[in-house]
Parts: structure tokens; C-alpha cells; sequence
């Protein structure tokens, strides 16, 4: 059924070449729990290896405050686009932008997604390059696990390595036509990261238990170098590990790089409501557990991915395997997800560029140039800049803010449809202007960091 707003029909569904109006958000009985399950997928990223880092800066007490703050604004903004999705006629979040703001508006939500997803692309591949071939920062080498295995050579170096993943393993899943052929690997990449979780807590435990655990922090080291500014560049990383992997599609449904439609396979909208609550507070539980539990194993030599630290040299064979299985499940989990993330990020490119040409799928020249260009540019980026911590930086001060706060509170402001209360008017403000302010004081302080090491 099409809409008779011209400026909702022209706006970017994400995937919408790929999913037929009829499997796009079908209609049935799916449960609340499903929902949960589907939903907490969709949010538990690589964000989630960048937690403990932000804990050396904030400390224990402040860092699982600001969780719940950002998993707070994350609820408000959700309610905001659910609301408005059953007020009007569009069906996807870029609708949603163009009833507000017409073509602009969806076209700027379509380059936030795609900006987004290729950041993410990047960070994954750089966290696989940080497992396989290790990474040095401030002076400290820490080994991969080929070079753990086999020495220091050119051929496990970080650019050979990530090469022959990119060709090998990763370009086969790419150039597979239809989504639904990578349900298995998407079903494979959920287990390994519940895997990575539970080893995670399982030796941070033991180490507790041994009393070899590092000494935490409760609250900021400000006599040590920290200042205050410096925890607002806190704030893009937990942004990032709430939004990063969340895209809202179809009737206001979540979707894992549009595969798993949420919202609209439930019965009633209040349902959507509280399945986003309870996922909301499953991944405050894990964020905390992650982040807690990781500085505890590493206290203040916690790296901007934490994968980095289990290259450290273990008294036994189990616990050399343990540190082994725990990088090599998260980094198998970030392949499996890759090609998922990739199908997004190519139909609203294809559909950016070329809004006139045939379906992408049926153009095999198109679909496989457009592959190949954004693989070469995610590999050389993930090469030269092999720093996760820059990448969560940028997009959780620009275009994750933009889609997790500030164009939901945007379409509030507009109110096209006459149903904000002066109270929504007064958060949707709000929101904005902490999102705005820690933005920009976030990115003030990284420049000035930068600048002070010149």
C-alpha cells in the first residue's frame, strides 16, 4: 500500500529493496520475550569492548550512573519515534523524517545510517586485526594470536592478516544476494558473544577468588591527569554501544541490520514499550557487568578495546586457552555480523546514488562494484587507523547523537501531527541540548588532548 505523502514515499527505509512490503513488518502473535531477544540482539555490539576503558577514566560509581543516564535518554527518544509511528501513515523511521521535515529530512537520516554502519564495519575490523595481529599503543606491544602462535612474521602482520580475512572469509558472505542466507551466521554470531560474556565473568571471578584481581577506582582520578572535561569523551562510547547496532525500521521496529522485525509482529504498540524497557535494562546489566568485571581483570592497562589485554601471559594451559577462546570468539562473532551490517550499508548507498536504477540485487556490475569500493575503503581505514577508541569518538559526537536524540526530539519540536504535550516539547529540548552540549564539549576535548601531545 503506498503512501499518499510524496516526501514519506521518497524516504530510505534502509533495505528497501531487499524486503517486500509483506515480510517488511508482518503482522502476528510474536511474544514480548522474542521482542526482548530481538531488540537486546540488536543493541550489544563492539561498543561493548570499549566499556572497561571508559571506567579507568570514570571510575565504577560514575560509570554505571552514566549507563543508566544514556539508557534513559535512549527510552525517552524510542517512546518519541513509537508514538509518532502510530500517529501517521509512515512505516519506517526515514518516513517518519520526511513527514516532519520532507526530503531533507529522510535523506539526512539515510547518510547518519551509512556513515554509522561504515564506522561500525571499520571498528569491527579493527578489533579482528587487534585479535590476529595485536596492536601497540603508548609504548606497550601486546601480540595477536598468530603471533602468539607462530612468531612475528610478515605474513601475520596486521595489514596481510586482515587482507586475507577480507578476501577469504569475508568477501564469500558479501557477495551472497539475498539476507536471509546469512541467518545461520547471524544465529552463530549471537552464541559467541554470549560465550565471550560468560568467560569474561566466569575468570574475572576466579581472579577474584585468588585475590589477582587489579584495584578499582570508585570515582575519577582527578590528581592523576584525569580532568573534567575528559569524562564528557565518555559519553560518545556508551552512545555508541547503545546505538551503534540499532536501527529502527518498519512500524517503529528494530531491526539487526534489517533482518529481525520487532515491533510490528506484536499485537499491541504498549507491548513494543516495555520489551524496549527490559532490553534496555538486560544491556545496562551486561554493559555494567562487561565494563566492571574488564577493569577489574586490568585495572588502569585496560585498552580502547579490551580484546587487547588477553595477550597476557598465562601460568597455565587453560588459562593461555581461556584468553585464546576469549578474543577468538568475539573476533569470529564481528565476522559473522559483518556481512549482515554490509547489506544495510550497501542498499542505502545503492539507493543514495543510483534512486532510478534497477534493484541492486539484479545488477550484478553495480552490486559487485559497490561491494568491492566500500570493502577496500573499510580495509585501508582499518589499517591506517587501527585505534577503535577514535572511531566511537566521531561517530557518538555526530551521527549516532543525531539518531538516538536528537532527530527523534526534532520530530517532537515539529509535531506535524498536533499530538506533543508541552511536557514532550520540554524534554525533546532538553535532550538536545545535552546532546548538542556533551558533543561538542566531547570533541573540544579531544582536539585540545590532541593538540597538548604535539
Amino acid at each position: 500500500m503506498k503512501s499518499e505523502n510524496p516526501d514519506a514515499q521518497s524516504a530510505a527505509p534502509l533495505l528497501p529493496e531487499l524486503l517486500s512490503p509483506e515480510t517488511q513488518c508482518p503482522r502476528g502473535g510474536a511474544s514480548v520475550s522474542g521482542a526482548v531477544f530481538n531488540v537486546s540482539t540488536s543493541m550489544i555490539g563492539a561498543g561493548i569492548m570499549s566499556i572497561p576503558a571508559t571506567f579507568k577514566v570514570l571510575g565504577v560509581i560514575p560509570g554505571f550512573i552514566l549507563i543508566l543516564i544514556v539508557a534513559l535518554s535512549v527510552e525517552i527518544t524510542v517512546e518519541f519515534l513509537l508514538r509518532y509511528t502510530n500517529s501517521g501513515k509512515a512505516v519506517t523511521y526515514g518516513g517518519l523524517m520526511a513527514e516532519s521535515f520532507g526530503k531533507i529530512g529522510s535523506v539526512a537520516l539515510q547518510v547518519c545510517v551509512m556513515v554509522t554502519n561504515l564506522g561500525a564495519m571499520i571498528i569491527y575490523l579493527i578489533i579482528i586485526g587487534d585479535v590476529l595481529s595485536g596492536n601497540q599503543s603508548e609504548g606497550t606491544l601486546h601480540l595477536g594470536v598468530l603471533q602468539e602462535w607462530f612468531g612475528i612474521h610478515w605474513w601475520n602482520s596486521r595489514a596481510c592478516a586482515l587482507l586475507f580475512v577480507m578476501l577469504f572469509i569475508l568477501l564469500p558472505f558479501l557477495l551472497l544476494r539475498s539476507i536471509e542466507s546469512l541467518k545461520h551466521a547471524s544465529a552463530l554470531s549471537i552464541l559467541l558473544a554470549v560465550l565471550f560474556v560468560a568467560i569474561c565473568s566466569a575468570m574475572a571471578i576466579h581472579a577474584m577468588w585468588e585475590g589477582k584481581t587489579e584495584r578499582l577506582r570508585l570515582v575519577p582520578d582527578f590528581a592523576n591527569g584525569v580532568s573534567f572535561f575528559d569524562l564528557f569523551t565518555t559519553i560518545p562510547v556508551f552512545a555508541t554501544s547503545f546505538g551503534c547496532h540499532v536501527n529502527i525500521i518498519g512500524i517503529g521496529c528494530f531491526l539487526n541490520a534489517a533482518v529481525h522485525p520487532v515491533r510490528a509482529e506484536l499485537n499491541r504498540p504498549s507491548e513494543m514499550s516495555s520489551a524496549v524497557r527490559i532490553s534496555l535494562v538486560l544491556c545496562v546489566v551486561i554493559y555494567f557487568a562487561v565494563g566492571f568485571f574488564g577493569y577489574l581483570l586490568f585495572g588502569d592497562s585496560i585498552m580502547a578495546d579490551m580484546l587487547v589485554n588477553f595477550d597476557q601471559s598465562s601460568d597455565s594451559v587453560i588459562g593461555s586457552l581461556l584468553n585464546d577462546t576469549v578474543r577468538l570468539s568475539y573476533a569470529i562473532h564481528l565476522m559473522m555480523v559483518f556481512p549482515v551490517m554490509n547489506f544495510s550499508l550497501r542498499a542505502n548507498v545503492d539507493e543514495l546514488f543510483f534512486p532510478r536504477k534497477p534493484i541492486l540485487a539484479t545488477d550484478t556490475f553495480r552490486f559487485i562494484s559497490i561491494t568491492s569500493i566500500l570493502l577496500a575503503f573499510i580495509y585501508v581505514v582499518a589499517v591506517a587507523i587501527p585505534n577503535i577508541w577514535y572511531f566511537f569518538q566521531f561517530m557518538g559526537t555526530t551521527t549516532v547523537m543525531c539518531l538516538m536524540f536528537i532527530f527523534p526530539s526534532a520530530i517532537i519540536l515539529r509535531d506535524v501531527h498536533g499530538i506533543s504535550r508541552r511536557r514532550d516539547k520540554i524534554v525533546a529540548v532538553s535532550v538536545i541540548i545535552l546532546a548538542v552540549g556533551t558533543s561538542l564539549t566531547a570533541i573540544s576535548s579531544n582536539v585540545y588532548s590532541y593538540m597538548s601531545k604535539k
